[in-house]
Formats: C-alpha cells, structure tokens, sequence
C-alpha cells in the first residue's frame, strides 16, 4: 500500500450503508467492501445467486447479520484504496491511541497448471501496523435472502456454515474460539481467513492467503500491463477496466450490468431494478470499451456466449437479457428485505425479459462485427458464424419500424423507437461491411439496400421538422440521449447540420448542470429524478466529436469527481448534490470512462 495521502472516513454503522466501496471479484463471482473493511455484499456460487453478505439491503435480523466484520475495537475512522493497477483492495482502521490494523481483501485468480485458478472464495488477511490493536471478528452469513441462519460446526481450524443444500468453511490461523462467539482478542500478528467452499486447505491458511494475494497482484498488473492506454487519465481508465473483467462471468463468456440488484435510481422512487444478468445491449458496450484499449479477451469470451444466444434463438425473438448461465427466464420476485437506506422494494429477477427490445439485433451484431476484421483473435470466425449473424440481421430488418419497449425498458408503453431503428440499421450495416470483407458481393448489396432504407425511414419520420432534431420515437416530440449515439455508430457523419442540431437540442432540454437525464417526460414512474452516467459520457464524446472539446473535457473532468474513493460509478448520479445512486458498479459507466478518456485524451505524441 502506498504512502500517498488516502481520504478518511468516520466510523459508519452498518445500517447506513453508501456507495463509498470497492469491489473484488475474479470473473466467478464478487464481493463488495465498505470504508469500515465490512464485506457488505456477496453472491454466491456466481453474481446471480443468493446473497451470502445482504447487509448492504438491511436485514430482518441484527445489524450485523449478512456482513463480514474485522472490526478494529474503539475505530474511529478508516482508510482504502486499491493496489495499484489491481482488484486487490487494502484498508486501514484507526482508533485514538495510536492502534492501528490493515486489512488485505481479494477474490484469487491467477493462472495455475495451464489454466485459470479463480475459485468461489475470497480471502481476507488482517495484520497490525501500529500499537496493540484489539479486534473482534463478526462473521455472520446468511441463506435465501437473509431468511435462514445456518447451522454451524466447526474444528480445531475452521468453521463450517452450513444450509439447505449448501455448506461454506472458514479457514483461519486465528482463534477458532474468539471468532465464534465474536471476542474482542490482541492482534499480535497477521491473521488469515479464507472463506469459500467446504474444503480442507493443504496448507496453513496464512501461507496460502499470502501467497494467493501475491499471485493474485502479479495475475492483475501482468494483465493491467498489456492495455493500449490513451497519455491521460490513465489511473482512471485501469480501474474501470479493471473492474469491467471482474463484470465477466468468465466460465460462460456472459456480462452482468452491475453486481447489485435494488439499489434505487433515486430515493424512494421504487426504480429498484436486479441488474446482475447478462443484457445484450451493455455487454456490447463492454466489448467495445475494452476493445479500444486492446483487450480483446473479453470479445473473445462473450462470443461463444452470444453465438449460443444466436443458436437458441434461430432467427426467432432474442430477449434484451438473458442469466449468465444462458437462462432464458428470469421472473421478477420481491424478496423480503428493507432495501438500501430502507428503499423497497428489493426485486429478485428482471421482468425485462419478456419485452420486446428491437435494438437487440444490432447489439447482437456490433458485438461480433470486429471479430471478423481483427487477426489477433485465437478463433477467426467464418463463413457459419457469418450466417448465423444475418439472421439477427433478419429479424432486425422486419422489426426496425415496429413498436418497442425501447433502450430504457418502458414497463407500460410501445413506440417505434428512433434508437431501436437506429440500432437495426447498425445490424445491417455491418453484415454488408462483414459480407464484402469476405467478398461475398451479392449478400453486401442485400444488407447494404436493407441498410438504406432504414436509413431513409429514420431520416424522414425520426427526424421532427418544427424542432429541428431527431426524437425519441418516429412521429414524436421529445428528447431522448440515446440520439446521441448517431455519430458513434456511423449513422451520420458528426460534422452532419442535423446531428450537430440533436446534440444541441437535447443539451438544451436535458441537460442539468453538467449531468445529462436519459429523457425528461414521465415514465410508469413519475419523472426521472436523477442523471444517467452513461447518457452524460455520450454527451461528452457527442460535443467532442462535433469540435467542442474543452467543454465535453471540463464535464468529463467533473464527472471523474463524482467517481467514489477508488474510482468506482454507478448508474445514476443527484446533478445537486453529486450523490452516487443506482445499482453499483454499474459497467455502462464505467464503460464512459474508458470512451471519455479515449476521446478526450492528447496523442502519445505530445510526449514521445
């Protein structure tokens, strides 16, 4: 850990919990980490599953429960960060007479025996760094949804918690004894526990964590190392794309959203959505980001699970998300918990399964369209892989001009939405790209008139002649930020009157300091109340493509301020107060991130 001035934090009782926290993970599963060193949220077997650490969503019980505490006695504030250019997070508690401990938490993943070691445990080692320090270690997991405490055993070295159908341990070199009825003891020297499946270790479990967190930290700036970094911003850009990899579910090739469910866009606005699935739609964005920085692993990862997608679907309707396990239904339950700062409710599952997102085709195909133009890839795709994406195509065709539930997932209206067609223009305009790559004339023409027409169809009805701009919907009147993505798509040239017009308009209309709303009219729930990050990155890249830098740098600048300690975004942020909300860490932000930095960023140049 290094030296460098850290920001401090007061001694936070676990019932008011914020976003200030850091996330470990190793592309299996993740855990959250609050400023205290309290592990707050955490899944498993995978990011979908039951929450083992709920506490960040309260609890029926006492405070507490659901949450991993080493608590230094008498603390009265804290430090954290990350280790450079890893998902290695170090805290450091403090209390009034010069006591001091640090805690080291990481999910291990490194490579072991030709393959990926990346087991569904974490590790967590704690050790004095001044004084006599005291701590009392509260573990306290629980089972479906905080509702079943499990049964507990335990052995000269570890404890077991065991429930319905599934058994955890805890392996540790500290007093089995204190850490069972939670008493406070001296820490006179490192102590390790390593929690996970119930296994017995082969070594001591101080070594072990040791040198799992040595390895652990090798894997991450090995990995770190081989980015294509933009000259600037550059400790922001590693960190998201950092935590964008720990967002895959590496076994299946998946993208979650964000590792949370039922953190509200806003306070008691009941926009409580599960997000810890796998949508189309963001997982491109995923691809896209990392891409720009040369990591093509995780394309070639999310292509066996899109081209599975593809497979399932056989030209027929492709849902907008689907689990991380390829699971095609994904019912929406309420689950009995009080909610982030009491928000409910606290939802199980997402009912955006069932919509109709006519976006998706494109998405489908922008995310596998670089594959076939990029050589370094492992598995070059071909010929089939080709077919099967036209059918995507397909279907992307018929239904560019037909009612939707649109990008931000109208619960209770359809419309012909202008960034749906947008999107299924997008699908047929890579296909003819792809088809000419291969020289196959006849099927580039094919996709290329299918890309016209559709390119006449949103220039005529999605354009608005009285506002000037293109809109939400063919025929309507309101602004919409997804319109901003025309020039990054290729749609029009950015220097186009019209494009230049629709960024105008929709700064003008949505626009709230320097934090721009996803749209300004009523939904199934009232209007928005918060910005959307990701919209606010569009709009950053949309005015520095149009020419107007300094001022899409000095938004950016103010939106890596409102970035939480280790750099962390989730989804929404109060343009007055500049509060983090919505599910966390959302990776459309942290996806803006790596785009605003790329974009905004002098050349290599300057300095070499």
């Amino acid at each position: 850990m290094s030296d460098k001035q850290l920001p401090s934090f007061p001694v936070v009782p676990l019932s008011e919990p914020s976003l200030n926290m850091a996330m470990i993970g190793n592309c299996s599963y993740a855990g959250l980490i609050d400023t205290m060193g309290r592990i707050v949220w955490c899944c498993l077997p995978r990011f979908d599953g039951d929450p083992v650490f709920h506490s960040l969503l309260g609890t029926r019980g006492e405070e507490g429960d659901g949450a991993f505490s080493i608590e230094l006695v008498g603390a009265v504030r804290s430090e954290q960060q990350y280790v450079d250019n890893t998902a290695v997070v170090k805290t450091r508690l403090y209390d009034d007479d010069g006591n001091a401990i640090e805690i080291t938490d990481f999910a291990p993943r490194f490579n072991r025996k030709g393959r990926m070691f990346r087991p569904n445990a974490l590790a967590r080692r704690v050790e004095p760094i001044s004084g006599h320090p005291k701590i009392r270690v509260r573990l306290r997991p629980r089972f479906d949804w905080g509702k079943r405490t499990p049964e507990i055993t335990f052995g000269s070295n570890h404890i077991r918690y065991v429930g319905d159908g599934i058994a955890l341990r805890l392996t540790t070199n500290a007093s089995v004894t204190y850490v069972r009825e939670e008493t406070a003891f001296l820490l006179d020297g490192p102590r390790a526990f390593y929690f996970g499946p119930d296994e017995s270790l082969t070594e001591n479990p101080e070594k072990i964590c040791r040198d799992f967190e040595e390895e652990t930290e090798r894997y991450w700036r090995v990995w770190s190392r081989r980015l294509g970094l933009p000259l600037e911003y550059q400790e922001a850009v590693i960190r998201a794309a950092i935590t964008l990899k720990m967002c895959t579910f590496e076994e299946t090739g998946a993208i979650i959203a964000a590792a949370t469910t039922s953190i509200p866009e806003a306070h008691n606005t009941v926009r409580n959505w599960d997000y810890r699935y796998c949508w189309l739609r963001d997982a491109f964005f995923v691809v896209r980001a990392l891409n720009s920085l040369s990591e093509m692993e995780t394309m070639e990862n999310y292509l066996r699970y899109l081209n599975n997608i593809t497979s399932m679907a056989n030209g027929g309707h492709v849902q907008p998300l689907y689990g991380i396990g390829l699971e095609a239904r994904i019912e929406e339950q309420i689950v009995d918990l009080p909610g982030y700062r009491g928000n409910e409710p606290v939802r199980v599952g997402n009912q955006a399964y069932e919509h109709f997102q006519h976006d998706v085709y494109g998405n489908i195909v922008l995310g596998a369209s670089q594959a076939f133009f990029d050589r370094r890839l492992l598995r070059q795709p071909g010929l089939d892989d080709f077919q099967r994406l036209e059918k995507a195509g397909e279907r992307a065709f018929k239904l560019y001009n037909e009612p939707d539930a649109g990008i931000w997932e109208l619960r209770t209206r359809a419309r012909v939405h202008t960034s749906s067609s947008l999107m299924c223009w997008a699908a047929c305009d890579r296909l003819a790209k792809i088809a000419d790559n291969f020289g196959l004339e006849d099927r580039a023409a094919h996709w290329q008139e299918r890309a016209d027409i559709i390119h006449a169809a949103i220039c005529e009805k999605g354009w608005n002649e009285d506002i000037g701009a293109f809109t939400e919907s063919f025929g309507g009147k309101d602004m919409d930020a997804s319109l901003l993505l025309m020039a990054e798509v290729g749609f029009l040239p950015a220097n186009d009157p019209r494009f230049i017009a629709t960024v105008d308009k929709i700064g003008a209309s949505l626009r709230r300091g320097n934090h721009l709303f996803r749209y300004h009219q009523a939904d199934d729930f009232g209007e928005p109340e918060n910005a959307f990050n990701i919209c606010t990155f569009w709009y950053i890249d949309a005015l520095a493509r149009i020419g107007r830098v300094e001022e899409a740098r000095e938004i950016y600048e103010e939106l890596l301020s409102c970035r939480n300690h280790v750099g962390l975004l989730s989804e929404d942020t109060s343009p007055n107060s500049g509060e983090l909300w919505g599910n966390f860490p959302q990776t459309y932000s942290m996806v803006g991130i790596i785009n605003g930095a790329v974009r905004l960023s002098a050349s290599w140049d300057k300095v070499t």
